[in-house]
């Protein structure tokens, strides 16, 4: 259900009375906050001095055998990010990048874009979006979704979480659905395209939604070190202010897979890796010298911005991902905050087809019932902006192009 919100100024004034209320020691309690989230960016800042890798990177074949070590699942959930090598052979990583080259320029999507329709999900952000094409149901994004290998990432992915908890199972993590998203393709020289650090799954509604506000139960009520940033209850139930470019489903990991070679300084991701800052982001607006009405410039229906001027201590953990091969996936947990570099000053294109792990509940499932039409006509998902660049391309994946796996995570069988 969307959340509906008729005065969000007087809803954040009535919404900050009630939780200082709740929590009369707010400001003790967000310095004790404060202070664990200081020391986890101190051990970042110390990790990269040393040259060493502060989001964790590990193989595709340990997925596949079942073996991950234990070690490296830790520093996962600690860190709320990671690179998973060679999901992907290199060369067929590369084909499917020239496949998606001839896709858009066979079907003259460039010059359709002057007619796209306007996406303000990052209208706030102070930089603007990198070069993210409406381009949904290519054949090697269909192929990609729907293949074994990052079926078993994102199943991996999901059981980092606490499925079951407050005497309620939330979600499946075993049955992975299909969240159809977009690519990026990037040119090399390209600058001022980035997008500033922020944390998309809402916004304001992590304050004013009474759903979204049970996630974060424990902070909110003192008790903050009993928060899990992997336990799922009430977050398939969080709501939504309505908005063409806000994520409807529940997805436990956002990511992307590189269709070229890429890494610091190519205008790619960076990353603060720290799994549980959002206790951080939610008390720091119930600071006095936050304006009643504000939340420390969160926007309804935008990427929750994360600002210098009220989140400085988080901005100093911000890392570039490690270097990337094609084939190689990287991860992050949906509340890490993320943002990618203004300039591309490496020599090639900087290529990703966008996939995120998201696991089977209601919530996803009634998107799924949304989307497939979509799928079926070639028009753009529900959650993104309508313009339907690929209802008349040639070579766009079709129903024919589905394994038995890939129609049953597009929701043929609901």
């Amino acid at each position: 259900m969307p959340l509906i919100i008729d005065n969000i100024p007087e809803a954040i004034r009535s919404t900050k009375r009630v939780l200082r209320d709740a929590l009369p020691d707010y400001a003790k309690v967000f310095r004790e906050v404060e202070g664990a989230i200081a020391r986890q960016v101190e051990a970042i800042r110390r990790e990269r001095e040393r040259g060493e890798e502060a989001i964790p990177v590990f193989d595709y074949a340990s997925i596949a055998s079942g073996d991950v070590d234990p070690r490296v699942v830790a520093r996962i959930k600690e860190r709320g990010a990671c690179v998973v090598r060679r999901v992907f052979d290199p060369q067929q990583a590369s084909e499917w990048n020239d496949e998606i080259a001839q896709y858009v320029a066979s079907n003259h999507l460039d010059d359709r874009l002057a007619h796209r329709a306007e996406d303000k999900y990052f209208g706030t952000l102070a930089s603007s979006k990198p070069q993210i094409y409406g381009v949904y149901w290519s054949k090697p994004q269909t192929l990609a979704r729907q293949s074994e290998q990052l079926t078993n990432t994102r199943v991996f992915l999901n059981r980092l979480w606490r499925a079951e908890s407050e005497g309620k199972r939330h979600f499946d993590p075993d049955r992975v659905p299909v969240y159809a998203d977009r690519i990026r393709r990037r040119p090399p020289g390209s600058e001022s395209l980035g997008l500033s650090p922020h944390v998309d799954g809402g916004s304001v509604e992590r304050w004013l939604d009474p759903n979204y506000r049970k996630v974060y139960r424990h902070v909110l009520s003192g008790n903050w070190r009993a928060y899990d940033a992997y336990d799922a209850a009430f977050r398939p139930d969080a709501e939504e202010i309505p908005s063409p470019a806000v994520c409807s489903m529940f997805r436990t990991f956002q990511g992307w897979t590189a269709l070229t070679a890429q890494g610091p300084g190519d205008g790619t991701l960076q990353l603060v890796p720290i799994a549980n800052a959002m206790p951080y982001v939610l008390l720091r607006a119930l600071q006095d010298d936050v304006p009643d009405d504000e939340l420390c410039g969160a926007q309804p229906s935008r990427a929750l911005s994360i600002k210098r001027e009220w989140h400085a201590l988080l901005l100093e953990a911000v890392t570039p991902i490690p270097h990337m091969q094609p084939g190689d996936a990287v991860f992050w947990h949906c509340d890490v905050v993320h943002s990618v570099e203004d300039a591309h000053r490496g020599s090639g294109y900087s290529n990703v087809m966008y996939i995120a792990s998201a696991p089977w509940c209601a919530k996803n499932e009634a998107y799924l019932k949304r989307q497939l039409p979509s799928f079926m006509r070639g028009e753009s998902p529900p959650d993104f902006p309508s313009d339907h660049f690929e209802t008349d391309f040639i070579g766009r994946a079709t129903e024919s192009d589905l394994t038995p796996l890939g129609r049953a995570q597009l929701g043929f069988d609901l």
